[in-house]
């Protein structure tokens, strides 16, 4: 029991939540989370706008400079003729980023010296003093135009405005230096220095590389050139200042940005571990006094800061006044020349350019700080998203998850780079940000993955269950259902012959647009299973083709579908159709057989979509359905019986007793008119099918000579259609067919008002009338002057058609007609004995 509660514990989501933000925590530091820091900081950089100072100008040692000049390093002789040119153009301060360690000698300048010292101990000074003066002034001369160390500090001296730089070697120191910086390094350092709390100090280091002596006393300031890569090796930070042992020294930007305040070292005031103050700016830190300096973007394809080249402003194509009041930075841009600096904004920079940043920075207090409460702010947002995943993910659902990481993710972003850009503040957010994806992502996976593994079990156990299910829904004839639950079960040769016996079904009953996807389905599979190709073929050809018992008689389709070669006889409901018998007004009549008990019978089908609109056809079924019920109860033997009723894709139909013989519509031509008293026990029978229907409170509404079937051999006769024309209440349908013959119909039944059982003894006499004589006892040129005779006025005698009718037969025709219903037969029994009555009279 304690290894399941333990395993259990071991894959609830929450711990998994919890093991994900404790990974995180202690691998916050890790250079990956620290690389993704940074470049969401250069992101945040570059998505910032702001202009840089107008007031620093660089003049670049590039490539056209050294094709003009020579390989670098020049002779400082030419550097110091650009230095006097910018005096002469009244620069504010002049940086110069090349470092001036060591002399540079000329190699004339060493054999000058050795002929001077041979010359001063040579015994010519003291033959001939005149002589030797002579030679050593043309030697000092020589000295002269060969030490450029020299000429470039009497033009350093002449400016008085030229900052160099120096480097540190970085490091703890173990002791003491060697030897005391020289006095014109020592003058840069800052005195004016406040402790800060928790004994923060600069980056410590414990050597120096310093411009030589005759450069160095000409400075106007020293400054470290110094830079701290990030752990990918970018520059964002600049270490204002560094820690030489006990003495604290500025940066070459920090001093730059001092002197063209017209400030000194002792004016730069320092909070350890805080910030550094220049004048009146103040210069927000981290702990190590570096500045996270702002990278300005370039302009309208205008860089950020105008570089000219050492040429052109050496040779005079630009003006020295372009530099008045400026701080003027040189340095290298060309290529191999110096190390280009990896920065937020350019993955190659020169220094120098490194450098122009930095102090606009500093003058237009553009960095970006850090707050003081970084710190809480970046671990409280931490341990919220580490709850979220722990507490409340795991009781998400997987859309809503999604939803709320996703909104968490984007309002870590936003408030990302809305800090930086509107606020210059920094806080690291990726951490969280990171924390939160992964440990969706591992959630959700994990999730999958125990929901798959539950669902592939499922599928196993309820494959057969699906198998079952699906044949019984087929045994019922609910295909659709079954063809569902087929689809669920993973396919196989067993299968196959489950489906191959669906898709016949469906041919069966004339769907063979679903034929068709079952056998598509079952072709992904096996396409050469037994004939599936030919029957695919088919189902496709066949789903064009107008569906069994469609349009209404206007097409012979569905025949052509019965005598398909190939094709398994189709079913309607229970039935297997055998042929089709005829067409009538509504629909296909077919001859059917019921396979279980083996009965064959007439199966009359109604497409009532097609005939009546949409908003009247739920009403039309049921009516439908209600008259076949009240019809199917009436058992008489001159009434043909009614088996079944049923509905299949809006195709209505009526399963009912196959007769032999035919309606006796061919009889009521002039020309081959049934004998009299055939006509006359015809009709009786007829009467008498009636009167038993009425008692039973069945009206047909329909009585007409098409709708009484007679078998000439067996003298049998048979009504057929009970309940057919009430389905509408003598409505018109879509195609303006009115339902109940016209010229049969009585005065009540074309008015509209209830109609009782007489109303079938009219249509009847109707009948009689025209089977006697071969003509309607109504007729009109239209339908309104039809049903106008019909109601007002007297039908035509039939002895003035046939005179020699019996008066007998002509009273029953005219007693039948008679518009008044209370004037007419009141019940079936009543007109069958008097037409016997008077059929006796024939004999």
């Amino acid at each position: 029991m304690a290894n399941i509660k333990k395993v259990t514990f071991l894959k609830a989501d929450w711990f998994v939540g919890l093991l994900v933000a404790l990974v995180f925590l202690f691998g916050a530091n890790s250079d990956l989370i620290q690389s993704l820091e940074r470049k969401a900081y250069d992101l945040g950089v570059r998505a910032s706008a702001r202009a840089p100072s107008d007031k620093i100008a660089i003049i670049a040692i590039d490539d056209e400079s050294i094709a003009n000049l020579g390989r670098w390093p020049w002779p400082r002789e030419v550097q110091g003729m650009l230095l006097d040119i910018l005096a002469s153009g009244h620069a504010k301060v002049i940086g110069h980023t090349a470092l001036f360690s060591e002399p540079q000698i000329d190699s004339g300048l060493d054999y000058v010296n050795k002929i001077g010292a041979f010359l001063e101990n040579s015994s010519l000074k003291q033959s001939n003093p005149a002589e030797w003066e002579q030679v050593n002034a043309i030697l000092q001369e020589a000295l002269s135009h060969l030490d450029n160390d020299k000429k470039l500090a009497e033009s350093m001296a002449k400016a008085n405005a030229v900052l160099l730089g120096m480097l540190f070697e970085l490091g703890e120191p173990q002791g003491k230096p060697d030897s005391p910086l020289p006095d014109y390094v020592l003058k840069n350092s800052l005195v004016n220095v406040k402790d800060g709390a928790g004994g923060a100090l600069p980056i410590l280091t414990n050597g120096a590389q310093v411009p030589i002596p005759i450069l160095g006393a000409q400075a106007l300031a020293i400054g470290h050139l110094n830079v701290t890569p990030d752990v990918d090796g970018g520059i964002r930070t600049e270490p204002l200042v560094l820690s030489y042992f006990d003495q604290y020294y500025p940066s070459l930007s920090l001093m730059l940005a001092a002197k063209s305040l017209n400030l000194d070292p002792k004016d730069i005031q320092v909070d350890l571990g805080q910030s550094v103050k220049v004048g009146n700016l103040n210069i927000v830190t981290d702990p190590m006094l570096r500045m996270h300096t702002y990278f300005y973007n370039d302009h309208e394809g205008k860089p950020a800061f105008q570089v000219d080249s050492f040429y052109d402003v050496l040779t005079g194509k630009i003006p020295p006044e372009k530099y008045r009041d400026k701080i003027v930075l040189i340095g290298a841009t060309a290529a191999g020349v110096g190390a280009l600096q990896v920065t937020p904004i350019s993955a190659g920079m020169p220094p120098v350019l490194t450098l122009a940043h930095s102090i606009s920075s500093i003058l237009k207090q553009d960095f970006f700080v850090v707050p003081s409460w970084a710190f809480w702010a970046e671990k409280g947002i931490f341990i919220v998203i580490a709850l979220y995943l722990i507490v409340l993910l795991p009781r998400l659902s997987a859309s809503i998850g999604a939803v709320v990481t996703g909104i968490l993710f984007v309002a870590l972003l936003v408030s990302h780079f809305v800090l930086m850009t509107a606020q210059a503040l920094w806080l690291q957010l990726m951490l969280p940000a990171t924390l939160l994806l992964v440990g969706h992502l591992l959630l959700t996976t994990k999730r999958f993955l125990v929901t798959e593994k539950g669902k592939i079990k499922s599928d196993a156990d309820s494959a057969e269950s699906n198998r079952m299910l699906g044949l019984a829904f087929q045994g019922q004839g609910q295909l659709d259902m079954a063809f569902d639950k087929f689809r669920k079960v993973a396919i196989d040769d067993s299968l196959m012959d489950v489906l191959y016996n669906l898709g016949l079904d469906f041919e069966r009953k004339r769907q063979f647009n679903k034929a068709e996807s079952v056998f598509k389905y079952m072709s992904d599979y096996n396409p050469k299973f037994r004939d599936l190709e030919q029957r695919l073929n088919q189902a496709k050809a066949m789903s064009e083709t107008v569906i069994l018992g469609g349009a209404s008689g206007k097409s012979n389709a569905s025949t052509m579908v019965l005598d398909r070669a190939g094709m398994s006889k189709p079913m309607l409901g229970r039935y297997e159709i055998e042929k089709e018998l005829g067409k009538g007004a509504m629909g296909v009549v077919y001859l059917g057989k019921d396979p279980k008990i083996s009965r064959v019978v007439a199966i009359k089908t109604m497409n009532l979509s097609q005939e009546f609109d949409a908003d009247e056809l739920e009403d039309v079924k049921a009516r439908f359905f209600r008259e076949a019920e009240t019809a199917g109860r009436l058992n008489h033997p001159n009434i043909v019986t009614m088996y079944d009723a049923g509905e299949e894709h809006d195709l209505a139909y009526i399963a009912m007793e196959f007769l032999k013989g035919k309606d006796l519509v061919p009889y009521t031509k002039r020309d081959n008119l049934l004998p009299l008293p055939k006509v006359l026990s015809i009709v009786a029978r007829v009467a008498d099918a009636l009167g038993y229907a009425h008692s039973l409170h069945v009206v047909h509404r329909d009585i007409k000579p098409a709708n009484i079937m007679y078998d000439t051999e067996s003298d049998t006769v048979k009504v057929t259609d009970f309940g057919i024309a009430r389905i509408t209440d003598s409505s018109k349908t879509k195609t303006g067919m009115v339902l109940g013959t016209p010229s049969y119909m009585s005065p009540e039944q074309l008015a509209g008002t209830k109609i009782e059982g007489q109303s079938d003894l009219f249509s009847l006499g109707a009948s009689l009338y025209q089977m006697v004589c071969g003509k309607l006892p109504f007729e009109g040129d239209s339908m309104a002057q039809l049903m106008f005779r019909i109601a007002n006025e007297p039908h035509a005698d039939i002895l003035t058609i046939r005179p020699d009718v019996p008066s007998c037969v002509a009273e029953i025709v005219n007693k039948a007609l008679a518009k008044k219903v209370t004037d007419r037969y009141q019940t079936g029994q009543e007109m069958a004995e008097a037409i016997r009555r008077c059929a006796a009279t024939l004999h």
